[in-house]
């Protein structure tokens, strides 16, 4: 069994080269601006790497049982211990293959907050919260409680906590949205049935740092003779600058100086000055758009149900994926979901969330 159809090995060994080279020059230690993008690329690069090496293992591994079982040696209990943990990992690196956006690789803020129903929804509330800090757990993650507001009798009236790791955001960005709880209530002396409504909020933890590299490609530079005043040799020698951004078609230019070297420079500076504006404003418009969502969430927008009485069972609205033991999915097994999510995504196929919200 080969790995290539998920890593590109021998691509990403040459990535990881280049960042080597780039981070043997003392200088880029002393410029955090530089360091850390590449500390970030290098340790992207090495997870894949690693990831890529243990799958060969596992898969090698699973060989040599067979191979043995053929020579007559009992290797079922090892079969049946491997091969389900093979592919669950493979499943967690097919994932991993689809977050592609540009904030997936972020750490993932989540807010908790419970719906109408008083100790009902404050209950529910807590045990989501519980639920993606355990999910945080199983993935090796770390997950750091910012603010809480405890419930007036128990549960929790809102929380929000950052879960630190690589791809926490992507992972977890289809959770936002209504989570609807089905079960006998504890707190009820009659033992009735209750439905109890809480909504989740993710967000990438975007870095204040924004970084301009500005590559030689990118840039087309174009001299032109100056005009205006400025005295005979800036009006008759080519010594004025403009810069065109390629990627993103932005433009600086400078003439004032008798050098064109000089005008380069101060056009340099704009165009860098404009790029950071450009960058920030990208920020901005993912937060906006961000906020936008959270105010779309209402109780009519659930996305999954989960289900304790009078069947167990925990469904996702939007992709139709169904776990049946629902105590695992509250204790964090959410991978089935997540993975559902990000085909949906990808295939670009966003069914309404609670379309059919009663089936359950």
């Amino acid at each position: 069994m080969t790995c290539g159809s998920i890593f590109d090995a021998p691509r990403l060994r040459r990535e990881l080269a280049t960042i080597e080279e780039k981070t043997a020059d003392p200088s880029v230690w002393a410029d955090a601006s530089r360091s850390q993008p590449l500390m970030r690329e290098r340790k992207r690069l090495e997870t894949l790497l690693a990831d890529d090496a243990d799958l060969a293992r596992r898969t090698d591994d699973i060989e040599a049982y067979f191979e043995l079982a053929k020579e007559g040696e009992n290797t079922e209990p090892d079969l049946e211990r491997e091969i389900p943990a093979l592919v669950e990992f493979a499943e967690k690196l097919e994932s991993k293959t689809m977050l592609s956006g540009e904030t997936d690789p972020l750490n993932a803020i989540v807010v908790v907050h419970p719906g109408a129903g008083g100790t009902e929804s404050q209950d529910w509330a807590e045990m989501l919260m519980r639920m993606y800090i355990r999910w945080a757990e199983r993935e090796g993650f770390k997950a750091e409680l910012n603010e809480i507001q405890d419930g007036d009798e128990a549960g929790i009236k809102s929380a929000t906590f950052t879960i630190t790791g690589e791809f926490a955001f992507g992972l977890l960005s289809g959770e936002t949205g209504v989570h609807r709880l089905v079960r006998i209530s504890p707190f009820d002396s009659a033992k009735r049935r209750h439905t109890s409504f809480a909504s989740v909020f993710v967000s990438p933890e975007i870095d204040d740092t924004i970084v301009i590299d500005i590559k030689v490609e990118d840039l087309r530079i174009d001299t032109y003779r100056s005009g205006g005043k400025g005295g005979q040799h800036v009006n008759t020698t080519d010594s004025a600058v403009r810069i065109t951004h390629i990627p993103t078609g932005l433009v600086a230019g400078c003439q004032n100086e008798r050098s064109q070297h000089k005008n380069k420079e101060r056009a340099m500076k704009m165009l860098r000055s404009r790029l950071y504006e450009y960058e920030l404003d990208k920020k901005k418009a993912i937060t906006k758009k961000l906020e936008d969502s959270k105010l779309d969430i209402g109780f009519g927008s659930q996305i999954r149900s989960y289900v304790l009485q009078p069947y167990r069972m925990a469904k996702d609205l939007r992709t139709r994926v169904e776990v049946g033991d629902v105590d695992r999915v509250l204790d964090g097994y959410l991978e089935p979901f997540i993975r559902g999510y990000l085909r949906m995504r990808r295939e670009g196929n966003f069914p309404a969330a609670g379309a059919d919200g009663d089936d359950l």
